[in-house]
């Protein structure tokens, strides 16, 4: 197992544990997640229940995202909330599409090698997952 809870501190993965903060007051946070007019399919995939997990490329925004935090998808001018129920770091896409099925994170791909496909389309992002790796968020 490769991926990273990301809010667990005594994960049995161990290490790495970003957008942990020990001592914080715990609350849920919304966060604002944008996606393009022209990747509607991917909202409707969320909003319909097909897509029950979102990814992003690590960063400090998205690093800060914890379970029991809403996402708010922004589709033009719909928007759509989720919550989060686990919030795991992986250290690469292969890693994660190894730890999750891929129809979970992308119901509109007709295969592993599709989904692996689209991560390196998306610009910069192959460097992007180098440096800070990728995040899943369990949606409910």
């Amino acid at each position: 197992m490769t991926g990273r809870s990301v809010t667990a501190s005594t994960s049995p993965l161990g290490g790495f544990t970003p957008g942990s903060n020990p001592g914080a007051p715990t609350g849920m946070k919304k966060h604002f997640l944008k996606i393009k007019q022209r990747d509607k399919f991917v909202f409707d995939a969320i909003k319909n229940g097909g897509k029950t997990i979102e990814t992003r490329a690590g960063s400090v925004l998205y690093n800060k995202i914890e379970p029991g935090d809403i996402l708010v998808f922004v589709c033009g001018k719909e928007k759509l909330e989720k919550k989060v129920v686990k919030a795991t770091h992986f250290k690469s896409a292969d890693d994660m599409l190894k730890y999750y099925d891929y129809k979970k994170i992308q119901p509109f791909s007709d295969s592993l090698e599709e989904a692996k496909k689209l991560y390196d389309s998306f610009p910069n992002y192959k460097e992007r997952l180098k440096e800070f790796g990728i995040l899943a968020f369990e949606l409910e």
